[in-house]
C-alpha cells in the first residue's frame, strides 16, 4: 500500500473502529454516525489507498490482507490518540460493547457465572450475550465471539487456546444410593442401576463400558440431550449419571459411586476468530477466561 501524509484521521478512525466492531452498524453507534456517514469515509479511505479493506460475509465484515495491514498502524495511532485525550482530560478509558460467548448448557449454567461476576467487576460496560448450546458454534459467521469448546477446531482461521483439562466421574444422588442397598461394589454392580443419558449417541455408552461396566440400551431409561436437565434427573434420583467435578462440587446431594475409577478426562479449549482477537474488548474477555479456566 502507499500510504501517503496528510491524510483525513476521521476516515481511519471509522476503519479502525469497524474492524473492531465486525459491522458498520455497531461501529456507527458508537461513533454516533450514521450508518452511510460510516461506510462513506470508509470507501473514502479504500479509494485514497487504492485497496480494498472490507468483504461482506453475511451481515458482518471482515478484513481482507490489506485490511489486516492497515488495522496495526491504524490502532497504535488510534491508542496515541486516545492518550493525548485522556491527557487532557484526566479520564478513565473505558472498554464498551458486547461479547458473545459459546459455550455447552452445562458450562454456561454452571461454571461461566462466577467467570461473569469477575468480567462484571473488571469491565462494567461490556455486556454479554451467552450462547448456550451444545452444538458448535460457527465463530466464522459470527454467531459467537469466543467458544469454550471440547472438541479442537481444526480451522486455521481460529485462534484456540488448550486449557487445563477438566475431570468427570460417575455420580448418583444419596436417595438413588439408599434405594439401592449402599455404594455398588465395583463397575459390574453398578451395571444394574438405572443411567441418564446425556445424548442418544453410541458413544456416551461404549465411553462408559471401556471402563469395566456392561451397559446397553436397556441401561438407559431417561435421556436428555439437554445437559442441565439431565443432570438435573440425576441430582433428583431418577438414575446415574456422568459430570464433571467442578459441577457435581455444587451439587450436595449427590456422591460420586465409583472414586477407585480413574476419571474420564475432558479437554477444554477456548476459541475465538483469528481477526476478532484484535477487538480490545473481546481480547480482555478472552484473556480473563483463558486465566479463569487456568486456575488463576
Amino acid at each position: 500500500m502507499n500510504f501517503r501524509p496528510p491524510f483525513d484521521w476521521n476516515r481511519l478512525r471509522a476503519f479502525l473502529v469497524t474492524a473492531e466492531e465486525g459491522s458498520l452498524s455497531a461501529a456507527a453507534r458508537i461513533l454516533k454516525l450514521t450508518q452511510p456517514t460510516l461506510g462513506r469515509q470508509v470507501a473514502a479511505l479504500e479509494a485514497e489507498l487504492g485497496v480494498i479493506l472490507f468483504e461482506r460475509v453475511g451481515r458482518s465484515l471482515s478484513l481482507t490482507r490489506s485490511g489486516l495491514e492497515l488495522l496495526e498502524h491504524a490502532r497504535a495511532m488510534g491508542e496515541a490518540a486516545n492518550r493525548v485525550s485522556l491527557a487532557a482530560s484526566g479520564r478513565v478509558e473505558a472498554v464498551e460493547g458486547e461479547v458473545s460467548i459459546a459455550a455447552s448448557d452445562v458450562t454456561a449454567a454452571w461454571l461461566l457465572p462466577p467467570m461473569l461476576a469477575r468480567l462484571r467487576a473488571a469491565a462494567p460496560g461490556i455486556s454479554v450475550n451467552v450462547v448456550a448450546s451444545n452444538s458448535l458454534s460457527d465463530l466464522l459467521r459470527r454467531e459467537a465471539d469466543i467458544a469454550i469448546r471440547h472438541v479442537e477446531p481444526q480451522d486455521g482461521n481460529l485462534i484456540v487456546r488448550r486449557m487445563p483439562d477438566m475431570l468427570a466421574r460417575i455420580y448418583a444422588s444419596r436417595d438413588l444410593i439408599a434405594r439401592q442397598g449402599g455404594h455398588p461394589r465395583d463397575a459390574a454392580a453398578l451395571s444394574a442401576w438405572p443411567f441418564i443419558g446425556f445424548e442418544r449417541s453410541e458413544r456416551f455408552r461404549l465411553a462408559l463400558n471401556t471402563e469395566g461396566l456392561s451397559l446397553t440400551q436397556g441401561s438407559f431409561p431417561i435421556v436428555s440431550e439437554n445437559g442441565v436437565v439431565a443432570w438435573h434427573y440425576v441430582r433428583a434420583g431418577l438414575g446415574v449419571g456422568v459430570m464433571v467435578e467442578a459441577v457435581a462440587r455444587q451439587a450436595p446431594e449427590v456422591e460420586c459411586v465409583l472414586p477407585d475409577m480413574p476419571p474420564f478426562v475432558v479437554p477444554v479449549f477456548l476459541v475465538t476468530h483469528r481477526e476478532l482477537h484484535t477487538s480490545r474488548r473481546i481480547r480482555i474477555v478472552f484473556d480473563l477466561i483463558t486465566g479463569l479456566l487456568a486456575g488463576d
